[in-house]
């Protein structure tokens, strides 16, 4: 055991998924070193406990692994059990907490951002739920990190995370595990994975997007493997330390062949893609186009014809931002629906109370009391087990749910690598007026209320503040804005943009034109453009 001496480095503050930074900053001495030793103090130390570890094979994973392993050894650690070649999807990782009884889990990713030496890395420490630490740890690694002198590390070889089975390290035992086969029995007890296998032995055609990520390796088992797709039926099914050069976000803009194929005269029945990490997904069929708030609105409607959910569902959580639609759902099929900020952790409470069994957010993240980790393959499971039961096409499907329960016109317009105190100082312009607002009518819309969320969980009584700006217009539209915690420089304003049309007229416009009067009415209460001199966002999804 060696004690090595160190200080303070800033920006170890973790957001609402850990620590993300430019790789080129997690090399740099210490830094790693300091916010894991920060971490393992913060709960409390890591003496005799039993952790998991792994991570979306991103550049620079393999390292970090070594690094904690050997201070894992030093903190006195009983046991870790890791991925394959530094190898875990989040969601797999968080089975697997669950599964072995582990104490927590390190978890290294930055999800959906890129990869490579001059992108993006991350460090998320899991509790012993499975789940991402709630603020009350966040904020004391952090304060562990502004205080920090010194760290303990083992020195010792690099051990062998290639072959399966047990060595030691010091007092500690490494058990090196395949990281797909657990997760992939997991998904049996939830599907029915007879009639998914009928599914394909009847011709029905899939595209799955694994994008250069993790979840290359878990979809071609479940999908090509176990259920009978032919080979090929998941592309860019390889992990690549730099996700082959792609940005691995499950959206429209960056799953673009994937949309060309999904548009095409020749599309196949169903596509799907996921994120760096495995926990996000998109969702399309021929010629349609699915938005996550549509999608787990779908989901709730139809979750008990999954063998898993057959019982129905216990309730169902959404973060703020996420569109009202699976609000309209639950209060059809009597159930509670939660609103929360956004990070998964807050579905975590409410998920360990017995309070709801199916989550999501509109950033493309779905996922159920299976784990505590929004989950990309399961959601894409989820949809084909339905639509093996119901024997309708995805377009179908839509919409039978509109013409039930009405549509949520719904869009996020990002504007990327705003300066941070530009976009602190709009926000804060913002802030200043919302209780002026009430009444100011813009672009045909009446402002029926604004505010700042802050969220009290029903669970623990813990209170977040700050966790977005909404304006409520008259008739059920509204805008949310918030910075997002996810990037690693500058800032990314989110605006998300919802208008609900009850039908039975009016449920199959493009969804930017039925917004059109929304996006216009942000402009003229917020004026981002004027103000950022952009010419609209980046990325629309």
């Amino acid at each position: 055991m060696t004690r090595h001496t160190t200080q303070p480095i800033d920006g170890q503050k973790p957001g609402t998924s850990g620590l993300r930074k430019k790789t080129s900053i997690f090399m740099q001495p210490d830094f790693l070193e300091n916010f894991v030793q920060a971490t393992f103090d913060a709960v409390g130390g890591v003496t005799g406990k039993t952790l998991v570890l792994g991570g979306d094979g991103r550049y620079f994973g393999r390292e970090a692994a070594m690094t904690i392993l050997k201070m894992a050894a030093a903190n006195g650690a009983a046991r870790v059990i890791v991925g394959r070649g530094a190898w875990l999807s989040t969601p797999a990782a968080s089975n697997l907490i669950r599964q072995r009884g582990a104490d927590g889990g390190v978890i290294l990713s930055a999800s959906h951002n890129p990869g490579g030496p001059d992108e993006d890395f991350g460090v998320k420490y899991n509790m012993s739920n499975g789940g991402p630490a709630p603020e009350s740890v966040t904020s004391t690694i952090y304060d562990r990190t502004q205080e920090i002198t010194g760290y303990l590390k083992l020195d010792a070889p690099d051990p062998d995370l290639d072959t399966l089975g047990e060595s030691a390290m010091g007092e500690m035992v490494i058990e090196v595990v395949d990281p797909v086969s657990a997760y992939a029995d997991l998904m049996e007890t939830l599907f029915d994975f007879n009639a998914l296998r009928g599914l394909f032995e009847s011709g029905f055609r899939m595209r799955m997007d694994s994008m250069c990520a993790i979840t290359g390796p878990y979809a071609v088992e479940i999908f090509e493997n176990r259920l009978g797709a032919p080979k090929g039926t998941v592309t860019h099914a390889t992990p690549l330390p730099d996700f082959g050069g792609m940005h691995p976000d499950p959206n429209p803009t960056w799953a673009h062949e994937l949309m060309a194929e999904m548009m095409g005269e020749s599309a196949p029945d169903f596509g799907a893609a996921s994120d760096g990490d495995g926990d996000r997904n998109m969702i399309l069929g021929a010629g349609t186009y699915v938005s996550p708030s549509d999608s787990l609105a779908v989901l709730a409607a139809n979750a008990h014809l999954v063998p898993g959910y057959k019982d129905g569902l216990k309730g169902v959580a959404r973060s703020m931002p996420t569109s009202a639609a699976a609000d309209r759902v639950a209060e059809a099929l009597g159930l509670d629906c939660y609103e929360t900020p956004t990070g998964w952790k807050f579905f975590g409470n409410l998920m360990d109370a017995g309070r709801v069994s199916l989550c999501g957010e509109e950033s493309f993240g779905t996922g159920s009391d299976h784990v505590r980790e929004k989950d990309g393959l399961w959601a894409v499971l989820m949809w084909l087990n339905i639509l093996a039961v119901r024997k309708r096409s995805v377009a179908e499907i839509l919409s039978d749910h509109f013409a039930r329960y009405g549509r949520n016109y719904y869009s996020r317009h990002d504007y990327e690598a705003l300066p941070v105190d530009l976009a602190e100082s709009m926000l804060g312009d913002l802030r200043a007026k919302l209780g002026s607002l009430k009444g100011t009518q813009t672009e045909g819309l009446t402002v029926e209320s604004s505010d700042e969320f802050c969220y009290t969980d029903p669970v623990d009584g813990s209170v977040s503040k700050g966790q977005g700006f909404r304006i409520l217009f008259e008739g059920g539209s509204r805008v949310v804005l918030r910075l997002s915690g996810t990037g690693t420089q500058d800032a990314t304003l989110r605006v998300y943009l919802e208008r609900y049309a009850p039908g039975p007229d009016g449920l199959d416009r493009d969804p930017q034109e039925a917004l059109a009067p929304i996006i216009a009415a942000t402009e003229a209460l917020v004026g981002i453009r004027a103000r950022t001199g952009r010419t609209g966002p980046d990325v629309i999804t």
